[in-house]
């Protein structure tokens, strides 16, 4: 396979992977109908009618990401849950129980020290971490899936520590009318 055939395949193979969930933001992508303009960010001229943007609606998807919090931090190389974790989880886990209309993709995520292979890896852990801690709370398997970012997907970027301890997430997000 010659030189350009191997980078167009990994252009290709690159785009895929960025394409991973296309509906992840909901219908119209960011700022859409979905996520983040149901959230209350700059939407396009989306109408909230169903309450799902409002932070005082406990039913509401904003509700769950501000009050109930919707992310999760680990220590360094870790998929071990902490205690403030563990609290956050069992928090996520009733209003998922009250929510049943809601199911869940739950991202594992990773600063960007190490490999590419080993961060997808342990973001891998961190996501199946949460998720056996909120099956074990009784949230149903059935309601949820897991994915790794790995480093591709960081909201903070430099080299810092204060970056890095952002980064080492796992992050709930919701998915309204797709519960069991």
């Amino acid at each position: 396979m010659s030189l350009v055939s191997k980078s167009l395949l990994l252009v290709v193979a690159f785009g895929l992977a960025a394409c991973n969930n296309p509906n992840r933001y909901g219908a119209g992508g960011v700022g859409g109908a979905g996520a983040n303009g149901a959230n209350g960010g700059a939407n396009g001229g989306y109408v909230d009618t169903n309450g799902l943007g409002d932070p005082s609606n406990p039913r509401s998807i904003a509700y769950f990401n501000q009050a109930v919090g919707d992310r999760v931090l680990f220590p360094v190389d870790q998929s071990s849950l902490t205690d403030e974790a563990r609290g956050v989880l069992a928090q996520q886990a009733q209003w998922l129980q009250t929510n049943s209309d809601y199911a869940i993709i739950i991202e594992g995520h990773a600063d960007e020290q190490g490999t590419r292979e080993y961060n997808l890896a342990l973001g891998a852990r961190r996501a199946a971490s949460v998720q056996n801690y909120l099956i074990s709370q009784g949230v149903p398997a059935s309601r949820m899936r897991t994915i790794s970012y790995g480093k591709e997907r960081p909201i903070e970027i430099c080299s810092e520590e204060a970056c890095y301890a952002k980064n080492r997430r796992a992050v709930t997000v919701l998915s309204a009318g797709l519960g069991s």
